[in-house]
């Protein structure tokens, strides 16, 4: 049984809302220029390098079916865990922390069809926001995928 974060981040993404339970956040750094990673999973927009580490960044957008947009100098990225993996998010605007009552906790989203990275539903006054579980973002052959591409020797861009 899964019990409920005590405390999500609040992110939006294309006007909507979403929230990630806060222990798997690292860090929100600001939005850098990312490197392509040829063979990757499409739902991997590319690669940042942070202080020395390359991370995959995540596309929410075209995970939670939103439209595609360039990449923004006002975008925010949420350095989280997803397992073992570290991963990149790259959404609109970050929003904070929130401190969850046992009221505004609601794990039934899970049950559904379509939901499996969904944690659950945190129910505030303004609307209802679904929680992610980055563990079960990437398919199994995503994640997959994504290990050999990262393993692969990276080409270098032509002169």
């Amino acid at each position: 049984m899964t019990h409920a974060p005590t405390e999500v981040l609040l992110f939006t993404l294309n006007g909507q809302r979403y929230g990630l339970p806060a222990p798997d956040v690292c860090e929100l750094v600001r939005a850098a220029r990312l490197t392509p990673l040829p063979r990757a999973p499409a739902v991997v927009e590319g690669l940042l390098d942070l202080r020395g580490e390359l991370l995959p960044v995540l596309d929410l957008r075209l995970r939670f079916r939103h439209p595609p947009r360039a990449l923004s100098p006002m975008d925010h990225f949420i350095v989280a865990s997803a397992g073992a993996r570290s991963v990149v998010l790259r959404v609109d605007r970050a929003e904070g922390l929130r401190v969850l009552t046992p009221e505004e906790w609601d794990a039934t989203p899970r049950q559904l069809p379509g939901v499996g990275y969904v944690a659950g539903a945190v129910k505030l006054k303004d609307g209802l926001v679904l929680v992610h579980d980055l563990r079960t973002f990437l398919s199994e052959a995503e994640a997959l995928e994504l290990d050999a591409a990262l393993a692969a020797p990276q080409e270098s861009e032509p002169a």
